[in-house]
């Protein structure tokens, strides 16, 4: 038994990451889908397999070439597209007498290839679709008998009633005799052919699949499917020890500011949480990359984040501990006094203490992305610039020029600096990015730590509008930080509290940059609702920070303001 597995396609839903890499050979689970497929046919009884090829068609007899696969795999390059039909007649030389299996290389599946061959020679048939019920792909009219009636690009039976419509599963068995069918030369389409041979009165038969797990690779999302299943169980087993192999259902949370999809994965017992980062063909300086590096030292180094328990990189999926849905936010707006968070942002404080002093010591900056350090280059770009072009020009539409205000970024950024000290910050320190679970606090969202002055971190905390702390409790907390700093790192209390007021400015001229960007360029409104109160608390910032070395920066906050 022969099979071709069809490999010769641009992807073009799955762009632009197929511009550069096949994906015949994305991996799912570690494995390529092409090598999947091909270990599927040789269990099914394969004795030969051609792979045809065209796009990247030297990265796949590369990964041909360097891999055993347990039976002879031939490339069949395709100078040119030439469709499923013309791909079959290109091997006519390759095929002999007995029927062959042809097989798309994007799919996953556990259909049994040898009963579905076997089928097809004991009804003596010309060709063999193996087709399952799968909304919204049905688009082939099968028949009570398991007969293929009519495709439905091409026509409607007669009395569509007496039919279902069906999806192909991508999986053919064919006769030689098809050979004769198709034409010498150019692109052929299969499907029209089929479609002959109906009009002709010629049977193809349906072979119909339930109760299997079929999925192709034809876009990010569906990708994102089948790595999940192959990857549940190993997730769920290193998780929970008394996992026993069930289906895992899948669940799109409502996401925040990132452009990562956050799901929730459950067996009907026990539950993950699934960030996807999106498909990431190169791994250093990526975010996915950052995420699982940093967050794996975050744990070693015994702080508080959840546990990684699977990922995998070229997807930008990582299986994650579920520390449920509540947050320090919430959990601030619900207070009815300062009390208590008061209390709760004092344990937070000694956490922030213990990543900036314990996590720092093994940090490699290599795992970071965008930049290694929190630096002034950064504080003018994603900072200042930020502010500029993402709210005062895209939000507000005040045609700023960056310029202009350039002198004051320059001194902003260099006195954050200076008057910093320096250690390991999470970046983006925010209410948000602390859950609450069982009475205890957990920081996600680190894939941005990096080293730089460890007040930005504080500021973060302190000024966050989404929690919207008093003054007079941002003031006892801003008080008690510089006590714990003077004490567990000799630094001094006053030098610290000025480097906090200049990271206070930064992070302000920040969060008004990211609310400007989320809620015009996004389109993701709800962030509009936190540019009044991040706006209002910029001129006193300036003002605590040195109001005389920021005169048109101090000009323009009491406008944005209105103080």
């Amino acid at each position: 038994m022969k099979a071709l597995v069809l490999a010769a396609g641009f992807g073009t839903r799955l762009a632009p990451h197929t511009r550069t890499f096949p994906k015949a050979l994305f991996p799912v689970g570690g494995i390529p889908v092409l090598g999947r497929m091909l270990c599927h046919l040789k269990r099914a009884g394969c004795t030969a397999v051609a792979v045809n090829a065209h796009h990247l068609a030297h990265q796949i007899q590369t990964y041909l070439t360097e891999n055993h696969f347990g039976l002879p795999v031939t490339l069949s390059h395709e100078p040119e597209i030439l469709g499923t039909g013309g791909a079959i007649r290109h091997l006519a030389h390759y095929w002999d007498a007995d029927p062959f299996i042809v097989v798309n290389a994007d799919i996953v599946t556990d259909i049994e290839l040898a009963d579905v061959y076997r089928r097809h020679q004991e009804q003596n048939a010309q060709v063999t679709l193996v087709m399952h019920d799968r909304e919204p792909f049905n688009q082939v009219w099968v028949d009570e008998r398991n007969r293929i009636t009519g495709f439905k690009r091409f026509s409607t039976p007669a009395d569509p009633g007496r039919h279902r419509k069906m999806a192909f599963t991508g999986i053919h068995v064919l006769d030689a005799g098809i050979l004769r069918r198709i034409p010498d030369t150019g692109f052929s389409d299969i499907i029209s052919i089929y479609q002959q041979m109906l009009d002709e009165g010629v049977t193809i038969h349906a072979h119909v699949v339930r109760d299997h797990y079929w999925q192709d690779m034809g876009s990010p999302d569906r990708y994102r499917d089948a790595v999940v299943h192959a990857m549940s169980p190993g997730a769920f087993q290193s998780a929970f020890p008394d996992y026993r192999e069930t289906a895992v259902h899948c669940r799109r949370l409502s996401g925040d500011g990132s452009d990562r999809g956050w799901f929730r994965l459950t067996d009907g017992r026990h539950q993950l949480i699934l960030a996807d980062h999106g498909i990431t063909t190169t791994l250093p300086g990526s975010e996915v990359n950052a995420f699982v590096r940093i967050g794996t030292h975050l744990h070693t180094c015994g702080l508080p984040v959840p546990r990684i328990h699977a990922y995998d990189g070229f997807s930008g999926l990582v299986f994650l501990e579920d520390l449920g849905d509540d947050h320090l936010q919430q959990m601030v707006r619900k207070a009815p006094d300062d009390s208590g968070v008061e209390k709760r942002y004092r344990k937070i404080i000694d956490t922030w203490m213990d990543l900036t002093i314990n996590a720092a010591a093994g940090f490699d900056p290599d795992w970071t992305c965008q930049s290694p350090a929190y630096d002034i280059s950064l504080i003018l770009d994603k900072e200042c610039r930020y502010f500029v072009e993402a709210f005062l020009n895209g939000f507000l539409g005040l045609a700023v020029v960056y310029d202009d205000l350039a002198a004051e970024f320059e001194a902003l950024a260099h006195r954050a600096i200076e008057q910093g000290f320096t250690g390991l910050i999470h970046r983006d320190f925010q209410s948000r990015n602390i859950m609450i679970q069982d009475g205890r606090h957990y920081l996600i969202d680190f894939q941005g730590a990096r080293t730089g002055p460890i007040q930005y971190d504080l500021a973060s905390l302190l000024i966050d509008p989404y929690a919207g702390l008093s003054p007079d409790l941002q003031q006892r907390l801003l008080q008690y930080a510089a006590e714990q700093v003077a004490g567990r790192l000799k630094i001094n209390p006053d030098q610290f509290i000025r480097g906090y007021r200049y990271c206070a400015v930064t992070r302000n001229l920040q969060m008004l940059g990211a609310f400007g960007f989320l809620s015009r360029i996004k389109q993701k409104d709800a962030f509009e609702r936190w540019i009044p109160p991040a706006a209002t608390m910029l001129a006193g910032h300036i003002r605590a920070a040195d109001q005389k070395a920021f005169p048109k920066l101090t000009a323009i906050a009491k406008k944005i303001g209105l103080g």
